[in-house]
Formats: structure tokens, sequence, C-alpha cells
């Protein structure tokens, strides 16, 4: 008992040991990123001491100016609200052509919709691209949640849930890894997850009372960021705040290796070992243990952990920005004020400094004496707007956001479309960067979503996810529905192809006459797709009819291995028929037929009867006139 007693605290002590090693190797990082986030606030007179803390700078002279002149808050908010648009679609590539396969790898598909839903993913992905344009990096921590999903029953007097994935966002404050030469998670052999944690938060995950400690943590309106704590180096600055009743939760994962096949995951807080065992997530590649982290850079930094953010690059101009606009205001306070020249002992310069040369001033000075005189100020230098133009420039250059994207204004003197498209499509590809960075995030992610469900899923679930109808549908699966976690996209890039360019493809394809069917007309089931794809789908009340008639025609091909199809008298044939065809020339159909060698003919067969109960409407309307 004794030994056991001795080895703990022994863990404990290199798990600290290891934790304030990795935080003061990353010291100057964390000093970066409290300025980065302190610029874009709007407090721009800091700076980084030898430590590695961050303090404010004071002023040379009392009457200097010291105001900001922020430009970098709108360079973010800018490159934020364009990647924005940066929500892929996904779907599931099954592992072979088998049919099981081929259906494992829709139902995977649509349980990762589901699971996206209902942890609202868009705004975690919002978040955390907060995080790494102000950062450069941000993380994401892929868990699987006990107490989450649906209640299922009670054990002990407690409810016992079903459990669910959770996906928490984790700023780069959080996070150490164990060489900062590694350039991915995947490259690093252990990770440290450090954050301030409540201690009623401890006691019910671990079962533990553990003492508070005096944290200092960087606040945030969701949730807690560790800051600095005692042997960091670290310093309370805007957005830090102290807190009560909580302590820092150190989190160490490590990878399996020769001695170690499992991995290792300790947690320890406020001087006592909570947990210590394998690695509890499976969430590697073939289902082997691995780190649940997930990295998104804004700019990645070769041969580094942490990326580099844009706010970075701009902080020297912002600093040169603020020089010559305070300078050149104080020039003119100068010209504005006046500078008084006056003789010793000629007036009350105590009264004359206080109240200065008002309108309508009896001034008194000495007889016999000068009286007092305004110097000549002379002229702001145009040096001053000159040098400000160039560094409205260079923020332009260093950053990729025009004029255009920051102010939504077009240059003066543009008069061509052609010209200002390119511009456009030139601050897109600056971003394209970042934007595919965001994407394999989600990727990543994806993947470790459905290798999360595949080890805890072992009882029946439901899903509920939007089918491609628009319908709200259900899925009962478990974690032997998951045979495949290979996620592809199902979009290109967002930031290559806006709405507007490619409406404005549409129109140019309907004005050359692309679109038309052989007897020149556009036909009504490509009328529906251009309203669709132009955003008026629900126009005309026609659009409604011609919608639920191909619904049921790709219901009745969902269906047509399972039941008998019959064509009905309210069938609008010639919808069905180009919907029938264009699902027996695809992939998915022939590989239904391979399993089924009747399947062709019975399609064939169906799309016969609408032709000819086509052929005998047509004639019946001719009959009739």
């Amino acid at each position: 008992m004794k030994d056991n007693v001795i080895w703990k605290e022994e863990k404990v002590a290199e798990v600290r040991a290891d934790f304030f090693k990795r935080a003061a190797e990353r010291r100057a990082f964390e000093a970066q990123w409290q300025i980065n986030r302190n610029f874009v606030l709007g407090n721009q007179y800091v700076y980084a001491r030898s430590d590695g803390s961050v303090a404010s700078e004071d002023r040379d002279y009392y009457w200097q100016e010291r105001e900001c002149f922020n430009h970098i808050a709108p360079l973010v908010e800018t490159r934020l609200a364009k990647l924005q648009r940066v929500r892929p679609k996904m779907s599931v590539r099954p592992a072979s052509g088998d049919e099981n396969d081929r259906l494992s790898a829709k139902a995977a598909a649509k349980i990762l919709a589901s699971a996206c839903s209902e942890m609202e993913t868009d705004k975690l992905i919002a978040k955390a691209t907060m995080w790494s344009e102000i950062c450069g990096s941000a993380f994401y921590k892929v868990v699987w949640n006990a107490g989450g999903g649906r209640r299922v029953g009670r054990k002990d007097g407690k409810p016992v849930y079903e459990g669910n994935v959770e996906i928490e966002v984790c700023p780069p404050f959080e996070i150490y890894p164990d060489s900062l030469a590694c350039q991915d998670v995947r490259d690093c052999r252990s990770i440290i997850h450090a954050r301030a944690v409540p201690t009623s938060e401890i006691k019910r995950a671990y079962g533990a009372d553990v003492p508070s400690e005096n944290t200092e943590i960087m606040s945030d309106a969701n949730k807690y960021i560790s800051g600095g704590l005692e042997g960091t180096g670290t310093s309370p600055l805007f957005g830090r705040s102290r807190t009560e009743n909580c302590c820092m939760l150190i989190e160490r994962y490590t990878m399996p290796d020769a001695d170690n096949e499992e991995g290792e995951y300790v947690a320890v807080a406020g001087g006592r070992l909570l947990y210590i065992g394998g690695l509890p997530y499976n969430c590697g590649a073939d289902l082997l243990p691995a780190l649940p982290f997930v990295k998104q850079d804004s700019i990645t930094r070769a041969g580094c952990f942490y990326g580099t953010s844009m706010v970075e690059r701009c902080i020297p101009l912002q600093r040169a920005f603020n020089a010559v606009k305070n300078r050149k205001h104080e020039f003119m306070n100068r010209i504005a004020m006046g500078v008084l020249a006056v003789e010793d002992g000629s007036v009350d310069t105590d009264n004359l400094e206080t109240e200065g040369l008002s309108p309508g001033k009896i001034l008194v000075y000495r007889q016999g004496s000068n009286p007092p005189v305004l110097l000549d100020p002379g002229r702001v230098p145009s040096d001053f707007q000159y040098e400000e133009d160039r560094l409205l420039n260079e923020f332009v250059s260093v950053t990729g956001v025009s004029e255009i994207m920051r102010s939504s204004s077009v240059p003066s003197g543009m008069t061509s479309g052609v010209a200002l498209q390119l511009l456009i499509e030139q601050d897109d590809t600056r971003l394209a960067v970042t934007a595919e960075n965001v994407r394999g995030a989600v990727r990543d992610i994806a993947k470790m979503i459905l290798r999360l469900y595949k080890q805890f899923a072992r009882r029946p679930r439901l899903a509920r996810f939007v089918g491609d109808e628009g319908d709200v549908e259900l899925l009962r699966f478990t974690a032997s529905d998951i045979s495949c976690d290979d996620v592809v996209f199902e979009t290109e890039n967002e930031l290559t192809g806006t709405p507007a360019q490619r409406q404005s493809m549409l129109f140019d394809l309907l004005n050359m006459g692309l679109l038309n069917d052989e007897d020149g007309k556009l036909s009504e089931s490509t009328r529906n797709r251009v309203l669709d794809a132009v955003g008026y789908g629900g126009w005309e009340s026609t659009r409604e009819t011609a919608m639920l008639q191909t619904a049921n025609a790709r219901r009745e091909n969902l269906k047509c291995a399972e039941s008998e199809l019959s064509v009905s008298e309210i069938d609008d044939d010639a919808l069905h028929e180009a919907e029938h065809v264009r699902f027996m020339l695809s992939a998915e159909f022939k590989n239904m037929c391979a399993a089924d060698s009747g399947l062709a003919e019975k399609m064939t067969e169906h799309v016969r009867s609408h032709k000819l109960q086509r052929r005998t409407k047509e004639e019946a309307e001719r009959g009739d006139k």
C-alpha cells in the first residue's frame, strides 16, 4: 500500500514536471498569442519581455498621443466572413464495389450528417477558425461522452445514457506537444491538454475531491482557457482573470510504443492522480489507439507545431501606422493650440498654462516687457500623408485583403467588370490555403466521429437526418453497420466558386442553348433544376407538383429491388421516365443488377409502361380536340 502511494506521488510529480517543461519551451509562442489577441481587441501598446511575459508600454511624455487606429480587427473580420463559407458536405466512400460495402458507406454518411447536425459543428468550426486566425492554430478534441445522448435507463439509482460523440474546441493555450518541431498531431508522441476546471466538475468526472488552486485563466464566454500557472513565466494581462474554486487539470495522452502497446492516458489535478490507463479512444487509422486531437492552422509554419496568423504579420505595420497617425495629430494640435513664448516674469505663467489664450481673454503682462507671442508652427509635412498611404498599401500586400473585401467598395477608376472579377478571384486565392486547412480538419474530425461510433455504439441508436428530398428520415444503427471511415468531400473548395459566379455561368449556358433538349426547348425537369440553382425553387405553384413527382420517382428507384412497381394515372410520365433512365445509367443500379439479374428487365418494363401511358394520354387529348 505504501509503495502504491509513493508510486502515485512520483507519477504526479513526473507529469507536472513534464507540463512545466513544455510550458517553458513554448513561452515565446504564448507571449505572441497574447500580443495578437490584444492587438485585435485594440490594446496595441504591449510588448513581450525577455522572460516571455507581456507588459504595457508607458508614455514618453504626458502629452503624447496614444490612440489606436485598429486596421487589424477589420482584416480578421473580413477573413472570418470569407472562411464562413467553408462548410464542406461530406460523404463516405465504400471500401469496395460490394453491395454490402456500398450500403454501409451510405449509412455511415447519414450517421455522420446526423452527428454533425446534432453537435452543431458549424458553430464549432467558426469558433476554431476565430482562434486560428488570431493565434495561428486551433485544436479540436473529439471524445466520447458517456453521459451524452438519450437516457436509456437507471442503474444504482443513477440515470444511464447511451453516450455520444463530443467535440471540444481547444485554443492553443491549452495544448502542449512533446516537441515543437512536430509538424502535426500525428507526428507527436504525446500531447498534454491542460486547462482550468472547476473542482465540482472534477468531482463529477473523476469522483475525487481536489483542492482549489490560484490559477490565472484567459476569459472566454463559453469555457475555461488555461493561461498562467506558477512556474510558467506568464503574467496577468488584458483578458486574464483570477478564478475561484478551480484547479489546473492536466491530461497527458501518450501514443503506444514497444513498452506500452495500448498507450497511456494520465489525469492529474490538485497534486492528485485522478486516472491512469491506456488510451481510451481508438480514433486512429484501422481503429487503433491515437491522440484525440485535430489541428487547424491559419497558415502552416514549416517545421513547427504551431501555425502563424495574419495578425502576427500585421503587427509591425500597425505599430508604424499608429505612430504616424499620432505624430501627425500631435503636429496638428501644435498648429491649432499654438506654442507661446513668454519673457521670464512678464506674465502669470500658471494662469496662462491653465486657461490658455481663450477668446476675449485680457492678458496682463509686466510693464516694459515683451508681450507673449505664438511661435510659427509651420505646416504638417507631406511625408506624413505619404507614409500613411504607403502603410495602408502594405496592409493589402501583406494580408491579401484588398479594399474590395474590407470596405465593399470598388477602387476608383475601375469600370471593367472583368477586371473587378479578377481582383475578387485574387482575394479568394490568398485565402485558399487557409480554407484547405479548414477542410482538412473537418475531414479528420469526421473520420474520428465514425471511429468512435464504431468503438462505443454497441446499443441500437437512432440517427435523424435530412434526406435528399428535404424530408426528415430516421436511421437505426449499431457499431456493426459502420464498416468504412473513408470520408471524402462532395463539394469543391467553396472559395473557388461563389454562388454568384455559378449563377452567372448558368445563365450563360441558358443563353447559348446548351441546356435545351433535342427539340430545342427547355424540358420541365431541367427548368426545375435551374430554378433550384438560382434560388427560386418555390417561385411557382407548379414547381411544387414537379418536385413531388420527381421525389416519387426517386423513391421508386430505391424500392425497385424490394417491391413491385406500378404506373399510376396521376404520374407525370415524362418526369418519371427521365428519372428512371437516369437511375438505370448510374453505377449504383449496375451494382444492384449484379445482385439481382432480373432487376434490369423489371425497370425496363416499368419505363415502357410509362411511355405507353404517356402516348395514350396524348392520343386522348388529340381526340378531345
